[in-house]
């Protein structure tokens, strides 16, 4: 004579002929038989969603990194670019690259702008401290000025250069102009060159590459800080 069984479900472990003949004769041995099937299967369905739960919060773990990675160290992060002693001011009129006032720092992408105490100012007083604050040029306690200016035009985001001949940045690829503090001289850019936050750690210089200012208009009389350079910039 054959014997029929349930059909298998694959979260319990397959019966035994008698188990199976237990099971329906009822009584206290078919009540264990039954709990510790129950059991398995819970454990099983829980072991899954547990498995499931892991690797979903491991795929979430990295999406956001790489939305948001630690970038300690690199551009978008607050940079370490030298001493003081490394960025000799000079007055606007001297500035020459590498050597005096402009300084380029290429891992921040940052012309590091270092402007002596008597460099010659259009604005004072109130009027010269809210400029200044606008522009995110720090007056140093020796009087001297800084900036750090990103390397990027305005325009159309090539690459701008100082020009030693002209004691400016000049973008070679649609001619705009702008002055050792990154001020808009002109050309067609909307703005007056982005710049970066700078700060001090001792004699440390800092630039914050993660904050940048991208507000400083077109300079009219009531704003602009220094005169405009006297030599051409063909």
């Amino acid at each position: 004579m054959s014997m029929d069984f349930p059909p298998r479900d694959v979260d319990r472990p397959p019966l035994t002929p008698q188990q199976y003949e237990v099971l329906h004769g009822g009584g206290a041995e078919a009540a264990e038989i039954a709990r510790q099937r129950l059991s398995r299967r819970r454990f099983l369905r829980r072991a899954t969603l547990a498995v499931w739960g892991l690797s979903a919060t491991t795929a979430v773990a990295g999406a956001l990194n790489m939305l948001y990675p630690n970038l300690a160290g690199q551009f978008g992060s607050a940079l370490n670019v030298g001493n003081k002693s490394d960025f000799p001011a000079a007055k606007p009129s001297e500035a020459k690259l590498d050597q005096a006032a402009v300084f380029y720092r290429q891992e921040a992408k940052t012309y590091v702008v270092h402007l002596a105490k008597d460099t010659p100012l259009l604005l004072s007083g109130q009027a010269l401290s809210d400029q200044l604050d606008s522009e995110w040029i720090v007056k140093d306690s020796d009087g001297s000025y800084w900036v750090a200016l990103y390397q990027r035009c305005v325009h159309l985001g090539c690459t701008v250069p100082f020009r030693d001949d002209c004691v400016s940045f000049k973008c070679p690829c649609h001619g705009s102009h702008y002055n050792v503090d990154g001020e808009f001289l002109d050309g067609p850019a909307p703005r007056s060159l982005d710049r970066f936050r700078i700060l001090f750690q001792g004699e440390s210089v800092i630039v914050d590459t993660s904050q940048l200012n991208n507000k400083v208009q077109h300079p009219d009389a009531s704003t602009r800080l220094i005169p405009e350079p006297t030599i051409a910039c063909a």
